[in-house]
């Protein structure tokens, strides 16, 4: 039982680099996979909630984050397509959910929060 552990692998001398080069790669890339995560869930955020806003502050807001998912440029580290192609997501079909579920606009107030409107009794 003293064999190493990649000795099943015969003569590819290169297969314990290739391995520990993978296992690496992967376990320094989860901080930033989890940053890009994080940075598309926020801007999700922001679509809903300013999708429906009416004051300037907001729609601007929500204009900007729709540039931003809509941009087919990836010049820009952090665009959305260099995002969706970093997290091996197809950008049209997150577009494609993002619109579906959008649905029609809610009204919000100037901080981002839901307009509620009552009905009269």
């Amino acid at each position: 039982m003293d064999e190493p552990i990649f000795a099943i692998v015969g003569n590819d001398t290169d297969a314990q680099r290739r391995y520990f080069d993978t296992f690496r790669r992967s376990e320094h890339l989860e901080p930033e996979k989890a940053l890009l995560m994080a940075i598309l869930e926020d801007a999700i955020h922001l679509y809903y909630k300013y999708r429906g806003a009416r004051d300037r502050a907001g729609r601007e807001r929500f204009r900007e984050v729709d540039d931003w998912f809509m941009r087919e440029s990836n010049r820009w580290l952090f665009s959305f397509a260099n995002i969706c192609e970093l997290l091996a997501l197809d950008p049209q079909y997150v577009r494609r959910g993002l619109l579906a579920s959008a649905g029609p606009p809610e009204a919000t107030d100037k901080r981002g929060r839901r307009a509620v409107h009552r009905e009269a009794a």
